[in-house]
């Protein structure tokens, strides 16, 4: 890692940096972002933008971090950004890995294993844990957590609208957003930037506020779900026969459930629902060191509206209908329901306001998808707004946040949707027999490679490929970047990913080009990296690609197989002018 590191950062002490350097700061703007949410779509976000360069605050109205598990899995692309800004080994260091996943809870699982991936699995880790990973990259990069601060109103400036300002087409004028927040002390405060982000989740007063449009269908289902400190292990097995989820979460995670404002009230239809604390202690035995989440649809109790509380009774009585035993469940740190409203927001920007997360999109947390989707989110959106901020994004860049994530948005709305619905009819007696009859025809094309790795790369996010700016791009275009092994001029063997840490385009030319290095460090500065690379792995999917120019989010923003070289050099300038800005002295 310590050679990816130096090589990554060579180019900071050759380059003309002028063209890089942030346009002037104007006195009214307490600065340049705010991120409204610190769940792991805000605190990604906020370090993603501090990584670009750019200040930013973050606001929770929440007093303390989030401690209960909520969801438990990284899917594999989320895994791979992580390893892209070197943080993988953190949370591989706390997670479990599972080779195998599931798609709306049929009997032949997913195979991650398979996948073109160094991460071919999904990894157990509760939300809680996964935030607090996240707050220390927030904290090594000193973006500030500004906690107990709730957005009460939002206004946006005259010329709030986003145009770009300046002929670079991304330097940010002087219009900005002004938030009016309440702190912990009650006081209320107006804070003024250049951008807002929502990811405040489904209830999002970001949202609202910039009169973003939210449709789709309201709740029709709930399930309940709890952790378990005290469990019947040999009556979880029946349970698991009935279609109960019964999950083992690590040692460590009773940890997470430790006293916090828990008694805030719980988020309402729009998304996962909050807390019901249960201060109730019985019962002994059950898993040592750690708890057991239980998930479980009652077709007697589906029609609960999510915002009612759960209770210890209740969940009982639910796994008693459904498994003929209550599993000896006892001293729950956490008992919640869950609804199925589904909705997208109809834009992710409006003019300085952008929306993240379950800001942007919820659904049923069918296949554990919400959480991911959010990282990738923030990951996609990050780079661009900083370029916007900097002044050197081309025009359209940040536009294309929302051309390239709401289509993710709404197949991850659709697809869950479909589960849920597979889930649904076989509670419902009209439908049991024919609904068992299409899961079971289902589980048994599963077992076809081909339509299993095809759900296996939509679940996992691996397969998610953004449209190309030009109708002849190269067919690698706007895929992920395979992390390669390869050898770089003036370095040991290293991978891809380990030439990404800071956040820039990276661009490698595997035809040796003794100008490329000298003229891309001359005219993008820090923007982009150039690399010679001198071996990397054999793919067929790479067969006579010359150069390759990866964006900071890891996906593959121009590559070519031109042979001629001055040709190569008039692509090679498109290709970065278009998606890193003018050169500099441009």
């Amino acid at each position: 890692m310590n050679a990816a590191m130096d090589i990554a950062t060579e180019a900071d002490t050759e380059a003309d940096t002028k063209a890089d350097a942030e346009p002037d700061t104007h006195a009214e703007f307490d600065t340049d972002v705010i991120v409204v949410g610190a769940g792991p779509t805000g605190l990604l976000l906020g370090a993603e933008l501090a990584l670009g360069g750019v200040r930013v605050q973050i606001l929770e109205r929440r007093t303390a971090a989030q401690r209960d598990s909520r969801a438990l899995t990284l899917h594999p692309r989320s895994v791979e950004l992580m390893d892209q800004r070197g943080l993988a080994e953190r949370f591989l260091a706390l997670g479990r890995p599972v080779p195998e996943w599931h798609f709306a809870g049929l009997d032949t699982r997913l195979d991650f294993s398979g996948l073109d991936t160094r991460h071919g699995y999904t990894l157990f880790l509760a939300q809680a844990r996964t935030e607090r990973l996240l707050a220390e990259r927030a904290t090594e990069l000193d973006v500030p957590v500004r906690r107990g601060y709730e957005v009460i109103g939002l206004r946006q400036n005259a010329d709030g609208n986003g145009e770009h300002a300046g002929r670079r087409g991304g330097e940010a004028g002087k219009g900005g957003v002004e938030v009016e927040v309440r702190g912990p002390d009650g006081a209320v405060e107006t804070v003024r930037a250049r951008y807002a982000v929502g990811c405040d989740g489904g209830r999002s007063a970001v949202r609202r506020a910039a009169g973003i449009d939210f449709p789709g269908a309201d709740e029709t289902l709930s399930g309940a779900l709890g952790d378990f400190a005290t469990v019947d292990p040999v009556a979880l097995d029946r349970a698991r026969a009935h279609g109960v989820l019964a999950v083992p979460l690590d040692p460590g995670a009773e940890d997470d459930h430790g006293e916090d404002d828990r008694a805030e009230e719980p988020e309402g239809p729009e998304g996962m629902k909050g807390p019901e604390e249960t201060k109730e202690a019985e019962g002994t035995g059950g898993r040592p060191g750690g708890l057991t989440r239980i998930v479980l649809l009652d077709p007697e109790r589906i029609r609960t509206p999510s915002a009612e509380p759960m209770t210890l009774d209740e969940f009982r009585a639910s796994l008693r209908r459904i498994c003929g035993t209550d599993c000896g469940v006892a001293q729950p740190r956490w008992l919640s329901r869950f609804g199925n409203a589904t909705r997208l927001a109809a834009r992710y920007r409006a003019g300085r306001v952008l929306l993240a997360g379950d800001a942007a999109h919820i659904h049923f947390p069918a296949a554990g998808q919400g959480l991911n989707t959010g990282l990738q989110d923030a990951m996609n959106l990050g780079w661009k707004l900083a370029a916007e901020i900097n002044g050197w994004a081309p025009p359209g860049l940040l536009d294309s946040y929302h051309a390239e994530r709401h289509p993710i948005g709404q197949a991850v709305t659709e697809n869950t949707e479909v589960q849920t619905l597979l889930a649904e009819l076989t509670l419902l007696p009209a439908y049991q027999r024919p609904a068992a009859a299409l899961r079971a025809l289902l589980t048994d094309l599963l077992g076809i490679e081909e339509v299993n790795r095809r759900l296996a790369g939509l679940v996992s996010a691996l397969d998610t490929v953004y449209p190309p700016a030009v109708a002849d791009a190269d067919p690698l275009v706007g895929r992920r970047m395979p992390d390669l092994a390869l050898t770089v001029a003036g370095s040991a063997a290293i991978r891809v990913y380990e030439l990404l840490p800071h956040g820039r385009f990276v661009l490698l030319d595997l035809a040796g080009d003794e100008e490329m290095r000298r003229s891309v460090q001359a005219g993008w500065g820090k923007r982009v990296t150039p690399h010679t690379v001198t071996a990397h792995d054999s793919r067929a999917d790479l067969d006579g690609v010359r150069e390759i120019l990866v964006r900071p989010d890891g996906h593959i923003a121009w590559a070519t197989r031109t042979t001629d070289v001055r040709a190569r050099r008039i692509e090679r300038f498109r290709a970065l002018t278009g998606w890193a800005g003018l050169p500099a002295g441009g």
